[in-house]
């Protein structure tokens, strides 16, 4: 759950709060993060009922021809993410004056290093200790002194719509979902779950896990939209957001601690998701092959698995380097890719947790059955509605 807080995630929660204030989106990362919890459970239960990551279910039950599909789908969609969380790093440490070819290069020998390490649990251990700075984004809006009454009375109220063209409030609500429910980390997850080798006696905890993760992300994706709201109805700082830059915009306006508390959230949320999605792509790709899938090394040695990791993260590092990009929009367009993307794995997850077949005494009980449907009708009629509000001004 907390590399569900990456950094295009709070690189779309900061242009939330930026350009709309808190209005009605406090409570909708809230809500954001209940659906991540009904998709990301199911993955839980089917990794710890199959013993497989969801690619190789997807192959084991639809054949090989549906398993590459989505496989490749998922890649590039990793792969797009990945850009997004170099930019999240390259703007967070170009704050602190780190060159960008530098700031790339320290997390792609990161990542290699963690993957080389040959343990699942030293690997876990590094990421679970930077996902744990992700909370440093609770002081930055304590710093940063937004309007606390208007946050408590969004939450119980849920204000309407913001006003402002309609597609472009529906493409932040789009990307916010986005941001959380993503298909990178329910194919991580579920693989996750796997390789970890989890029994069904371990299904209350993960559970528990998820959910604690859950509420954790969401409050510190909350604290980044009212951190940043600050900001609301200054337009000189348009500039500046355009360039992903808002550690920079923050500064006369919520002051130097918060703007580098901000910073250092942002290079934290992107280093945790490179991490993670280049396993993702890694778990992918050998699931459908008949590589070995794990982070584990039996023999000591690098493994197809490993060399992915390390060659996805370092490629995507590299596209950042290029001078010029649109940075936001890059951030919020990928954001938006996530949530149209969705809908297939969502079914596909809904089906075969509610196959006893597959999942034994773990397939999902009518009320889990309901919930996941719910889940994919909500990301559909987002989808929906995010195409609609472009084509509006035509009628």
């Amino acid at each position: 759950m907390l590399g569900e807080n990456d950094a295009p995630s709070m690189l779309s929660y900061a242009a939330t709060g930026a350009k709309y204030g808190i209005g009605m989106f406090v409570p909708l990362v809230a809500a954001t993060f209940l659906l991540a919890y009904v998709v990301q459970e199911m993955t839980v239960r089917a990794g710890i009922a199959t013993g497989r990551g969801l690619a190789q279910l997807i192959g084991d039950r639809l054949g090989a021809r549906w398993s590459v599909t989505v496989a490749v789908a998922v890649v590039v969609g990793n792969f797009l993410t990945l850009v997004t969380e170099f930019i999240g790093i390259r703007t967070g440490l170009d704050y602190f004056g780190v060159p960008p070819l530098v700031a790339v290069g320290t997390v792609v020998a990161l990542t290699a290093g963690a993957v080389a390490s040959g343990r699942y649990w030293t690997w876990e251990k590094l990421t679970l200790s930077l996902a744990a700075l992700n909370l440093v984004f609770v002081p930055f809006a304590l710093a940063a002194a937004p309007r606390w009454g208007r946050v408590a009375q969004s939450l119980a109220t849920w204000h309407p719509l913001p006003g402002g063209p309609v597609s472009s409030v529906m493409l932040l609500i789009v990307s916010d979902l986005g941001a959380t429910v993503t298909p990178w980390m329910l194919f991580f997850q579920q693989s996750a779950v796997a390789d970890k080798g989890l029994r069904l006696h371990d299904m209350r905890q993960g559970r528990l896990d998820t959910a604690v993760g859950a509420v954790v992300a969401a409050v510190c994706g909350i604290a980044v939209v009212a951190g940043t709201s600050v900001l609301a109805g200054h337009r000189r700082v348009l500039t500046l957001l355009n360039g992903a830059r808002f550690a920079d915009a923050l500064v006369p306006h919520a002051g130097r601690l918060a703007s580098t508390l901000f910073a250092i959230g942002i290079t934290e949320a992107g280093m945790v998701a490179v991490m993670v999605i280049s396993t993702t792509t890694g778990y992918v790709l050998t699931e459908v092959t008949p590589a070995r899938s794990t982070v584990d090394m039996a023999s000591g040695r690098l493994g197809q698995f490993h060399w992915i990791v390390i060659g996805s993260a370092a490629a995507a590092g590299a596209i950042v380097l290029v001078p010029g990009l649109p940075l936001l929009g890059v951030v919020l367009a990928v954001n938006v890719v996530a949530v149209v993307s969705m809908p297939p794995v969502l079914v596909l997850l809904n089906r075969f947790t509610a196959d006893s077949s597959v999942m034994g005494a773990l397939h999902s009980t009518p009320r889990q059955r309901t919930a996941g449907a719910a889940v994919t009708a909500a990301v559909v009629a987002a989808s929906l509605a995010l195409g609609a509000s472009f084509f509006a001004p035509l009628f």
